[in-house]
């Protein structure tokens, strides 16, 4: 892939900054640096030749690999059937061009496959097998299983708790067991897991973000997951479609999302974003309002906590073609934070929050 930029795309000299999900400041894979430092080093002081979205990538790559975090890449959190099915997508502002993958089995740097498919193909998603079989002829390591003793003993918990639900006493041939019971009472023990803080409430969901504003002006993002824990087998969420879990324009910025991915893709959250940002909106603004349409649109009883508002979170991590950065989420606290980035070193930050107390 070209490394210059278009004459046109070039800005002047500004300030990087690096934005990430929490998760991008607090995992290291055993090594010297978090996502947001790497991608930082990369983009500001790294070989001549590396690109901006490349940067990212590494970074994001870091928190894949480490199994400490079970959101992402190697020991995530599996689906109902106890397979690691993962999603990725990263959007290049310069060159206008994407690349995403989803329910990739056997890949752990998914967001490194969904790179070259933006940089080797002409397309912006490949999915299932035929991710899995493009990441194998580009020379990946394809595993037989991505879980570890932890995440497997959370799914062998999880599968005990959901039988046991379903049953209630009741004979098999009296039991509900349509695929919409069990997807709901999955949901339920994930989030009782979650209270007993068997797992973390923030990886229930997953996925990490990271978008920048390079040197000279360039645009990216990166969204990679391994999707609702104990998810339906196949189910793909926001993360690897643009839009959705990520959205880039080179003359607005950039914007990617955590949390329940089936409300960012209703309402196009990032793309709704950036859009804004296009129009004038500040970041925090343009994310504020995101979510209140998320909010809105939330009528399904099972989504409502007794107060009839959201069960879930979503995070909205946001960078702006100017240089200015939020990141907002439903509901906050003093757990609820990202990561940032700049000349200045790495921190983390509390988050802003359209609605108080807990979901």
């Amino acid at each position: 892939m070209a490394r210059a930029l278009p004459p046109s795309s070039i800005m002047s000299a500004m300030k990087p900054i690096v934005v990430a999900s929490a998760n991008g400041h607090q995992f290291r894979n055993g090594g010297p640096e978090t996502c947001v430092e790497r991608a930082f080093r990369l983009i500001f002081d790294g070989p001549g030749d590396t690109d901006g979205l490349e940067a990212l990538v590494e970074g994001v790559t870091i928190v894949e690999l480490d199994p400490d975090d079970t959101s992402v890449g190697f020991g995530s959190l599996p689906n109902a059937d106890g397979i690691v099915q993962l999603d990725a997508c990263c959007m290049h502002g310069p060159l206008r061009r994407a690349g995403g993958v989803a329910a990739l089995e056997g890949v752990a740097t998914a967001a490194r496959v969904a790179y070259r498919v933006l940089r080797d193909t002409p397309h912006h998603l490949l999915a299932g097998q035929g991710a899995q079989d493009f990441a194998r002829a580009c020379g990946f390591d394809v595993r037989s299983d991505l879980m570890t003793p932890k995440s497997r003993g959370l799914w062998i918990d999880w599968r005990r708790r959901l039988e046991e639900r379903l049953s209630n006493g009741e004979p098999p041939e009296r039991r509900d067991i349509s695929p919409m019971r069990r997807v709901a009472v999955g949901y339920e023990v994930g989030l009782a897991m979650s209270r007993e803080a068997l797992i973390d409430a923030n990886h229930l969901w997953g996925t990490i973000n990271c978008n920048a504003v390079g040197p000279r002006g360039e645009i990216c993002g990166v969204t990679a997951t391994s999707g609702l824990a104990w998810k339906m087998t196949g189910r793909v969420g926001d993360s690897p479609i643009l839009g959705a879990g990520l959205y880039v324009r080179q003359d607005a910025g950039a914007a990617g999302s955590t949390g329940r991915g089936e409300s960012t893709l209703y309402s196009l959250s990032s793309f709704s974003i950036v859009e804004a940002m296009r129009r004038g909106v500040s970041p925090l603004e343009a994310g504020m309002s995101a979510l209140r349409q998320i909010k809105e649109d939330t009528i399904d009883p099972a989504l409502l906590n007794v107060h009839g508002l959201p069960n879930f979170n979503v995070k909205f991590y946001i960078v702006s073609a100017a240089g200015e950065h939020a990141a907002v989420a439903l509901y906050g606290g003093e757990g609820v934070r990202y990561a940032i980035c700049t000349e200045n070193g790495a921190e983390l930050r509390r988050c802003e929050a359209l609605l108080e107390g807990m979901m």
